[in-house]
């Protein structure tokens, strides 16, 4: 299972739901699902959501056994 930190980060940047959907090029629901961690997402929009935050894939996203 893939664990995020989406919700902290935007938090941090004081961003919306949908705020974040827009920049990365998906839809509200998506990012309400890879909060909830029922979405893993592809390599590509994980490595969209770093980018938007500065930082690298890893500090959002943690792979758990």
């Amino acid at each position: 299972m893939i664990k995020n930190r989406i919700r902290e980060y935007r938090a941090k940047s004081d961003m919306k739901q949908s705020e974040l959907a827009e920049r990365v090029g998906v839809r509200r629901e998506t990012i309400v699902n890879l909060e909830k961690g029922k979405y893993n997402p592809s390599l590509v929009l994980a490595w969209h959501i770093a980018q938007v935050f500065d930082v690298s894939i890893e500090e959002i996203f943690t792979v758990e056994n």
